[in-house]
């Protein structure tokens, strides 16, 4: 079975074409079958994320993990332009997909294919970002919050955005766990952002 997460989608590809706009930025996305959110918008959780992200300042550097068709990434080099912003996901269709999102909005930001941080060894980031695919099982996004550490400067926060009672609620005692510290950051309609400070 295929899902969003599946490293080289076989489906059909089908796009969409649409303009969204978050806080007076308005940007132009293609989205494609095969890759997180297929649809006209951006989807609730990672808006949310968008929208109550700010730069820790420990770097100029931020990673979005598992980036989909780029929105969050995206989002973030246009409020930020100072900022050097790297998306990975490990999913070929949405590494393509936010690169053509980029040149769509002239925004230069890195775009590589890595399963969680296999493809970033020696590079640490001011900020991580995360939507996560929940879908993938408790593992994964253990990894993906265990591993974070890694590849934080020190006082670099790890962001991650969730429906509290749909796995998120475990993750946010992940993260606690990982780096003895987290806060909800927002909360709406079920959903949290969460941040570690490393």
């Amino acid at each position: 079975m295929e899902h969003y997460y599946t490293e080289r989608p076989r489906s059909e590809i089908k796009e969409n074409n649409f303009s969204y706009e978050i806080k007076g930025i308005k940007l132009n996305f293609v989205s494609v079958s095969g890759v997180f959110a297929f649809g006209d918008r951006i989807d609730k959780a990672s808006r949310l994320l968008i929208e109550n992200f700010r730069p820790s300042g420990a770097s100029n550097f931020v990673l979005d993990v598992g980036c989909g068709f780029g929105p969050i990434a995206l989002y973030i080099k246009h409020r930020y332009p100072h900022l050097q912003v790297t998306g990975v996901d490990i999913n070929e269709r949405a590494v393509e997909y936010t690169k053509i999102n980029a040149r769509k909005n002239n925004l230069g930001i890195e775009v590589l294919k890595s399963d969680l941080y296999e493809g970033l060894h020696g590079r640490n980031f001011g900020d991580i970002v995360s939507n996560p695919p929940i879908a993938a099982g408790k593992a994964l996004n253990t990894r993906l919050i265990t591993e974070a550490r890694e590849h934080l400067i020190k006082n670099g926060a790890f962001w991650l955005v969730a429906f509290h009672n749909k796995g998120g609620k475990t993750l946010k005692k992940i993260m606690n766990e990982v780096f003895g510290n987290v806060e909800d950051i927002e909360k709406s309609g079920g959903i949290r952002v969460y941040r570690s400070i490393f």
